[in-house]
């Protein structure tokens, strides 16, 4: 009797069984990777930014990224379209400004009745999934200052760093015979000449601050230690320049978005209202790049699983041969070293 695909599926669902239970001990889970010490990145604080979204414009200048047109539909009929005023992160934008609101919306960073504003763009994780996924190091991370780069020039246009990014943020650009890749770089390109990120240059008020990471966390720390209300001076632009802005300190919530999230993130956020109303996904410390790489390493280690699902497919077709009366065919054994074959 040959077999079905009911026992086929058994067969090969007790292979891997085996293999996963058989690898479990021999391959252990990898920890965290590791910051750099120099690590760059943004800091993003909801409390000071006015929604102005002068960054936006200034990441696409920077970056060459077209315009983008963005319907508007009343009644369910698209009426016009709003030039270049995108609602989420695409192929064509690298980075926006969105809003919370409930309510009147007139208390900023309070949840009854008020509103708040968020920043969207790739964080550069410590330990990136799109890093993890991508078969041919189209995503690299810099092992310096730590900034998730993209090559298009080795990119096959997979998609997996699309599937496997729990932040949703590379975007693939369907509308265009050149398909790619879109993400924030951190505009490392304008570093040779001594700029930074565009959107950290323009923002009035400091919302959004360019710097190193761990200088970064110090001023988290100075901000989040300061009485609600006390008037004191921000950096602005990039910290350290002595460009500063001043405003009244705000409340925030205790959570610094970012920080711990999958492993740690090179862009943090700051927020009065929870991160939860700001579509900021609820992750757990761990990166899946650490989960998925151990799974992985452990299934394949030694090429146990493929064996046995070989010996599983091998054991099915000589007894299916013996029961339809085929005598299978010996197998040779391997020639020793110097023999031919």
């Amino acid at each position: 009797m040959s077999i079905d695909r009911r026992r086929f599926l058994k067969l090969a669902g007790g292979s891997a069984g085996i293999a996963v239970a058989t690898t479990a001990g021999v391959a252990q889970a990898r920890p965290n990777k590791k910051m750099p010490e120099e690590a760059l990145g943004l800091l993003f604080d909801g409390t000071l930014c006015i929604g102005c979204r002068a960054c936006m414009p200034a990441c696409k200048e920077a970056n060459d990224m077209p315009p983008e047109l963005t319907p508007l539909k009343v009644g369910g009929e698209e009426v016009n379209a709003l030039w270049d005023a995108p609602l989420d992160i695409s192929g064509k934008t690298l980075n926006v400004i969105q809003a919370y609101r409930s309510g009147d919306g007139t208390h900023k960073d309070e949840v009854e009745n008020g509103f708040a504003f968020t920043k969207k763009s790739c964080l550069h994780c410590v330990d990136p999934s799109c890093v993890s996924a991508c078969p041919v190091s189209a995503m690299v991370k810099d092992p310096v200052n730590g900034i998730v780069s993209y090559s298009v020039e080795a990119c096959i246009g997979c998609r997996y760093c699309v599937a496997a990014c729990p932040f949703g943020v590379p975007r693939f650009t369907f509308d265009t015979p050149d398909p790619k890749i879109s993400k924030c770089q951190l505009c490392k390109h304008r570093y040779a000449d001594g700029k930074y990120s565009a959107c950290a240059e323009v923002c009035p008020t400091g919302a959004t601050l360019f710097g190193k990471v761990k200088d970064l966390k110090a001023e988290i720390a100075r901000r989040r230690a300061l009485e609600p209300g006390t008037l004191t001076t921000y950096p602005r632009g990039r910290i350290g320049d002595g460009d500063t802005y001043q405003a009244r300190a705000g409340k925030y919530v205790d959570h610094v978005y970012g920080e711990k999230e999958i492993g740690g993130t090179q862009v943090l956020h700051l927020s009065g209202v929870p991160f939860e109303l700001l579509d900021k996904p609820a992750l757990p410390d761990i990166a899946p790049a650490a989960t998925s790489e151990t799974i992985q390493h452990g299934v394949y280690y030694g090429l146990l699983a493929p064996m046995t699902f070989l010996g599983i497919l091998v054991a099915a077709a000589r007894r299916n041969m013996i029961k339809a009366g085929v005598t299978p065919p010996d197998v040779p054994p391997a020639p020793k070293p110097g023999e031919k074959p």
